[in-house]
């Protein structure tokens, strides 16, 4: 199983990035998705999860109205989109990928930065 994370980088506040997450080697359609990110110092966070349909989404509170994640099940890949940065967004993103309590897997996260 690969999880491939894409599309970090470094902003200015009130910039946007579009993270991406690529999936192979599991059948995608069946597993929850979700973003984490994990500044420097502090503990690794949920930021957004997502059904295996896509029907339903979850978001930490501190992202609701600026973080939206989706996915594509025909290109095995998860997106999030990120509006409105903010310097606290600063952190290593990770894309998990869940089904029931025995498969979880991990990417190996993408930088995002956000300074002036």
């Amino acid at each position: 199983v690969q999880l491939v994370e894409s599309g970090g980088g470094s902003v200015q506040p009130g910039g946007s990035l579009r993270l991406s997450c690529v999936a192979s080697g599991l059948t995608f359609r069946s597993y929850i998705m979700s973003w984490y990110r994990q500044a420097p110092g502090k503990e690794r966070e949920l930021v957004a999860d997502i059904s295996s349909t896509g029907g339903g989404t979850n978001y930490v509170d501190s992202v609701k109205g600026r973080f939206t994640i989706s996915r594509d099940n025909a290109k095995n890949t998860v997106y999030l989109q990120i509006n409105s940065l903010k310097p606290e967004d600063t952190a290593v993103y990770y894309c998990n990928a869940k089904l029931g309590r025995r498969y979880d897997f991990w990417g190996q996260g993408t930088q995002v930065t956000v300074s002036s």
